[in-house]
């Protein structure tokens, strides 16, 4: 798989220089999804983004997601005659924008799609995460069809937790890259 299919999707105010995200784009030469607005985002728009980006690539893709990016991808998924496209998915903090305090900054967000995605995927959640509860995260993970990762007390798994480059988390994503 070429490095250029690896679709990096950042999540709400998008993934600063130090974001394990960002890192992995610079050292991989992976493909980041750019949106037209990271501080008010809204849902069609950046549906619309992914769909673009996704077409643009001549082979299946994998998808890269954190925060809102994970929601994205669900929401998109349910919606796009592409999905097929789509190789697999690491969904890393999913951002909980049913939660009332996140939806009142994120309206257009709500509800979660909450239908099986139609490719494998990894969701990896926090037990401190101020974003979306464990137990939330575990409902993400069941409704999507996912395979669900405790990764402890690590906050919102962004350059925030000290990750750095995030080197587990590469490990990760290489596995869902090969061949199946």
């Amino acid at each position: 798989m070429k490095p250029s299919n690896v679709l990096i999707l950042p999540g709400w105010q998008g993934s600063g220089p130090r974001h394990w995200q960002s890192l992995w784009q610079q050292r991989h030469g992976y493909t980041r999804v750019e949106q037209h607005d990271w501080r008010s985002p809204l849902r069609g728009d950046w549906l619309i983004q992914l769909e673009e980006s996704l077409l643009s690539h001549d082979e299946q893709v994998v998808l890269v997601a954190h925060d809102l990016g994970c929601i994205l991808a669900a929401a998109w998924s349910a919606q796009s005659a592409h999905a097929q496209r789509v190789k697999a998915a690491l969904l890393v903090a999913p951002c909980d924008v049913e939660r009332q305090d996140i939806r009142d900054r994120l309206p257009t967000w709500s509800p979660i799609e909450s239908g099986w995605l139609p490719f494998p995927s990894v969701l990896l959640a926090s037990r401190n995460d101020a974003y979306c509860s464990f137990d939330r995260a575990q409902f993400f993970a069941q409704s999507w069809g996912s395979q669900f990762m405790d990764y402890g007390h690590c906050g919102h798994i962004n350059a925030d937790s000290s990750l750095a480059s995030w080197p587990e988390g590469h490990v990760l994503l290489q596995d869902l890259m090969k061949d199946r």
